[in-house]
């Protein structure tokens, strides 16, 4: 296996879909069975406090999840365009940098150069993280991707374990979504990916582009049932015609965190929520 984390994810001419006609397996319906709204307000206060908790790296979105996420968790951050997806995932590898952490960032949508530019823009000096072997920026093609899903899915944990990654995010998951022009195939390839990632035993970020018709969903409306954490950020407009930029926590699981919708900015330090304010 390659030292070059560009050389990971390689197509082969593997079939990724093992062609058996069974697009839903026991541990998928339990995923989706009694889901309901992700937003749902309600919450479970007997979580296990022993779960190790990490902090996002966000100020203000910390104090609201009291106590940290928990590690290894499966997260995800959806909204529209502009919304700041990118920067939030690139902040959150950035906390785990500071505090000695080794992370991956692999990303669909823009080229390796692109995204160390964004960190540098920051002050993130990503690219001595690279040449310091703690970070690694991996950009694939989206249709590439879906063509060797098996093998990536099979890799992946491997592959975390090798580098010694504490922190991975995949910028974004929608691409992956859409290979796949049937949803029950779509829902099975997406379920696979995500069980690798939790079997990888690495805090995932993933994001995700919001429905078109729901700022509150996914694109299509798949990924927050199958992850631990959901975070909303959205567009809202006052009736003053006032635009602002809001965050919400739909859910963490085994973690108490605030139901507040709150005003934040994108930067240029990154992501800052304003925790004691409203939105108007």
């Amino acid at each position: 296996m390659s030292d070059d984390p560009d050389d990971w994810f390689e197509g082969d001419d593997e079939d990724p879909f093992d062609g058996d006609g069974d697009m839903f397996d026991e541990d998928f319906e339990s995923a989706f069975e009694g889901g309901g709204d992700a937003g749902d307000a309600e919450f479970d206060e007997d979580f296990d406090s022993d779960i190790p908790r990490i902090d996002l790296g966000i100020e203000g979105l910390d104090e609201m999840v009291q106590g940290g996420v928990p590690e290894r968790a499966l997260l995800v951050v959806i909204g529209a365009a502009g919304t700041g997806k990118t920067t939030f995932g690139l902040q959150f590898l950035q906390e785990g940098l500071r505090n000695g952490d080794n992370a991956v960032f692999i990303t669909l949508e823009e080229t390796r150069e692109a995204i160390l530019a964004a960190a540098n823009e920051k002050g993130w000096d990503f690219e001595q993280r690279v040449a310091d072997d703690e970070l690694a920026v991996v950009d694939l093609d989206p249709v590439e991707m879906a063509n060797s899903l098996a093998s990536i899915r099979n890799d992946l944990p491997q592959l975390v374990d090798e580098f010694g990654a504490d922190r991975l995010v995949l910028d974004s998951v929608s691409l992956l979504e859409m290979m796949y022009d049937q949803q029950a195939r779509r829902r099975t390839e997406v379920f696979d990916f995500t069980k690798s990632l939790k079997q990888a035993g690495v805090t995932t970020m993933l994001t995700s582009e919001a429905s078109e018709s729901n700022p509150y969903a996914s694109r299509h409306g798949i990924i927050e049932y199958l992850t631990d954490g959901v975070f909303v950020l959205q567009y809202v407009r006052s009736e003053f015609r006032e635009t602002r930029l809001a965050v919400e926590i739909q859910k963490i699981r085994n973690a108490n965190h605030s139901r507040e919708t709150k005003p934040y900015e994108i930067t240029n330090d990154g992501i800052s929520v304003y925790q004691q304010a409203n939105i108007f």
